[in-house]
């Protein structure tokens, strides 16, 4: 049984293209096209399942038509239609740094050096210019910057990010002062 923890979501299918079970998919990470892995991860009705990839091609920087195997027909790739597509984490540790997105730091402990603890990375924020980490902080959601100037150290086998942000930048009120 795959666990949550073991995978990161990469996009979504939308739709069946054509009659032989090709699906659209959008994607937020290219991690499939960039480390060695013959499968991603379907959440299906709350179940995480691996389907291998067939073949794919990009049709833009954000969307491409895949094929899976054991899917053939338009019928059979309606069923994907608005699924969730994660990639093993395992394979994406074999990626080189520079070969990360941001949404694999999904899940990760995010400390700061002068604050200590912030919370876990729920999220990313692409909606801006600025990507921003969404962290829980004890509840409430914290928007930090995901910049590389911003980050000291990944920490990929512990799961944990630890940045040196700027003075004022974070509201004091709401963290622990280390």
């Amino acid at each position: 049984m795959i666990r949550r923890d073991e995978v990161y979501k990469i996009g979504k299918f939308n739709k069946p293209h054509g009659i032989h079970g090709e699906l659209q998919f959008t994607f937020t990470d290219d991690i499939f096209d960039r480390v060695e892995a013959e499968y991603i991860v379907c959440l299906m009705d709350g179940i995480f399942v691996p389907f291998f990839i067939e073949e794919y091609r990009f049709r833009s920087d954000t969307t491409a038509l895949m094929k899976l195997e054991g899917v053939d027909t338009a019928e059979r790739a309606r069923m994907f239609t608005n699924v969730e597509v994660w990639f093993p984490v395992k394979h994406a540790d074999k990626a080189d740094d520079e070969d990360l997105t941001w949404s694999y730091f999904v899940g990760f402990r995010m400390e700061e050096i002068h604050h200590g603890h912030l919370g876990e990375v729920t999220d990313v924020d692409t909606s801006t210019l600025n990507t921003l980490f969404v962290v829980d902080h004890d509840g409430e959601e914290l928007l930090v910057p995901a910049q590389e100037a911003f980050v000291t150290d990944i920490d990929r086998k512990h799961k944990v990010i630890t940045v040196n942000l700027p003075e004022g930048l974070l509201n004091t009120d709401n963290t622990e002062e280390a």
